[in-house]
């Protein structure tokens, strides 16, 4: 062995010599085993201005080449509503798109891993063939934490099994008045029903251990659970007139009394993010709120993770959006915006804040806190050691488990309205074995008005070629007698139902698809021919009607022709859960969440104000016993 020394000598002092001169220095940062504040510390000391404040940046996966990550040290990338890698994309194709836009952020020096984020408000929305969950609005009527809880586990399964670690998700809103178009994205008028429902959190993001400091961000390790946001900060649900992104006026005692104290559960939970608001309070734009977002939420209430603007939320600062940007970017971020959703003028964004904190306008230390709570909520998930995804858990999207899942859901959101009219006997359930029912309205056979906005795409789409589920029609196929006939037509006229002897009718009708500002409405009324279906049916059969709706909508006039009243709210793609209660499969359970107007005039109306004169007062629901079969 001896004539080997001198070459083995030499091979030693070769590696010392390289460990010490070249780059395999060891650093602090990507060693796990390193306390959180230290790998914070190391990295950010390592850091330029330019790659901090290429952290707090977002943009939109339609802009986010490999080159752009690494050029301008991009810190986080999202999919806009509907914004897809290809149409009807399988988990791989979503996969193989956050990986390589991944591995350009991998590729700067520093290799900081960006961040992927998506909306995921009732399921993995964006997605084909995902399991599409009632909307909040449906969610809320359960009062069931843990059915929640388990919504949440389902959502970030389905969303990890895309390669994506961080959805925009869940919205806390307090609808108080249903002319609101996001009001469908709110579990309830009632704050304590909400505070509730941010049992989602834990179930996106895992149980936050006991010891846990108040405030720290908290993701459990592992490739199952997905970083949370909190949304919108604070007030979006207490509009005037329900106007979408308007003004909040209210004193500062009711804001914090109704639309805060779902964020402080939310905080207590550990939710890796809170959403800043487009909307107003007292006239001033939350985004530019500096005594809220700084002063409030990250001093008073302690939140230690990632405040982040919404889409163009910054631009939106002046009216019209992006009149003064060099402005909006210094009140923006001024504010306490960590992270500025863009999504596209990024060249432009990072240009004014690197200007800004070059004059001192911006001081570094703002910078520093965006970038800190950035890399905190980076570290916490894991991404440092597990940045790319991979194809083992595909097998989760759209599970048969999740689509249970989701039927429970619908069964327990659906609320009995009337059932029977005066001296009659209840209508619900109804017979499976009948010679001959009628199902009739727009939304009986619509996959997409079922789902509602947010689903594919932004606005929702009608129709059912969208993606995979079951239809109100054909559950009912699925339940009824082999025997009974069943005659579809969507909008029959009175001869057709003279002529035909039905036994009872179901009619579906509700309202179209929406989201945000395209849902606002003045009038809150049944799509048409919807009630004209109402009146053509009801008046000449039995008839049960299900509502679709995202929201209370006028229901009065039509109420003396209606034997039995559902509402269904947007129960998402496993319609099956509706004809489960129908036919007594089940029984009904659910309490209104939101209190159902008699008139548009009353609005906003909501429980506990003096002028409360309900047609379907909160908390109201009739039940029903589920049949033996």
């Amino acid at each position: 062995m001896g004539r080997f020394s001198i070459p083995i000598l030499g091979f030693l002092l070769f590696c010392y010599l390289s460990a010490s001169v070249g780059g395999a220095e060891y650093l602090k940062y990507k060693d796990p085993k390193q306390p959180l504040g230290l790998r914070i510390k190391d990295l950010m000391k390592r850091m330029t201005l330019a790659e901090k404040i290429g952290q707090m940046v977002q943009i939109e996966r339609s802009v986010a080449t490999a080159d752009v990550m690494k050029q301008y040290f991009i810190g986080s990338v999202l999919s806009g509503g509907g914004s897809v890698p290809a149409p009807k994309a399988s988990a791989e194709t979503w996969i193989n798109m956050v990986n390589e836009i991944q591995k350009g952020a991998l590729s700067t020096r520093l290799g900081i891993p960006m961040i992927y984020g998506i909306d995921a408000v009732h399921g993995h929305n964006n997605v084909y063939n995902a399991t599409i969950f009632p909307h909040n609005v449906g969610l809320g009527v359960t009062r069931d934490p843990k059915l929640i809880k388990r919504i949440g586990e389902a959502t970030a399964l389905e969303v990890r099994a895309t390669g994506i670690p961080y959805v925009f998700a869940p919205c806390i809103a307090v609808c108080r008045d249903p002319r609101w178009g996001r009001c469908y994205e709110s579990y309830s008028e009632d704050h304590s029903i909400v505070q509730e429902m941010t049992e989602i959190i834990p179930g996106l993001q895992g149980i936050l251990p006991t010891n846990s400091k108040k405030g720290v961000p908290f993701v459990a390790p592992g490739k199952t659970k997905v970083a949370a946001c909190a949304k919108h900060f604070v007030g979006d649900g207490g509009t005037i007139r329900g106007i979408d992104e308007n003004n909040t006026v209210i004193s500062f005692d009711e804001l914090v009394k109704i639309h805060m104290p779902a964020y402080l559960d939310s905080i207590r939970k550990g939710v890796a993010t809170i959403m800043v608001s487009y909307s107003s309070w007292n006239g001033k734009k939350m985004h530019a709120n500096r005594d809220l977002v700084t002063g409030f939420l990250k001093n008073k209430l302690k939140f230690r993770g990632i405040t982040i603007s919404d889409w163009q939320g910054i631009d939106r600062i002046t009216s019209p959006p992006h009149a003064n940007y060099s402005y909006s970017v210094e009140a923006g971020v001024d504010a306490g915006i960590d992270m500025v959703m863009v999504p596209y003028n990024f060249t432009e964004f990072i240009d004014d804040l690197t200007s800004q904190v070059k004059k001192n306008i911006i001081p570094m230390s703002r910078i520093d806190d965006a970038v800190q709570r950035i890399l905190r909520v980076k570290f916490v998930m894991g991404l440092f050691e597990n940045p790319l995804a991979d194809v083992s858990m595909v097998n989760q999207l759209g599970s048969q488990e999740h689509r249970e899942l989701a039927r429970e859901a619908v069964r327990k959101s659906l609320v009995l309205l009337k059932n029977g009219k005066p001296a009659a006997k209840p209508l619900l359930p109804l017979p499976k074995k009948s010679p001959k029912i009628l199902i009739a309205g727009t939304h009986a056979d619509n996959l997409g008005y079922q789902c509602g906005g947010w689903t594919i795409t932004w606005q929702g789409l009608r129709g059912n070629d969208l993606t995979t589920g079951t239809t109100i029609l054909n559950a009912i196929k699925n339940t009824v007698d082999p025997a009974t006939q069943i005659v579809y037509s969507e909008n029959p006229d009175a001869n057709f139902i003279k002529s035909n002897k039905f036994s009872y009718a179901i009619v579906v009708v509700g309202e179209p698809t929406y989201a945000e500002m395209y849902g606002d409405s003045s009038n809150l009324t049944i799509l048409e021919p919807g009630p004209s279906t109402i009146n053509n049916v009801c008046g000449l059969v039995k008839c049960v009607v299900v509502v679709i709706s995202g929201r209370p909508v006028v229901i009065e006039p039509y109420l003396q022709k209606i034997d039995a009243l559902v509402a269904a709210w947007l129960p998402g793609t496993e319609g099956q859960g509706v004809a489960d209660l129908l036919f007594g499969d089940y029984g009904f359970t659910g309490k209104l969440a939101r209190t159902w107007f008699k008139t548009i005039e009353q609005l906003p109306m909501n429980v506990g104000d003096p002028h409360y004169d309900a047609l379907f007062e909160f908390g109201f629901g009739l039940s029903t016993e589920p049949l033996k079969h």
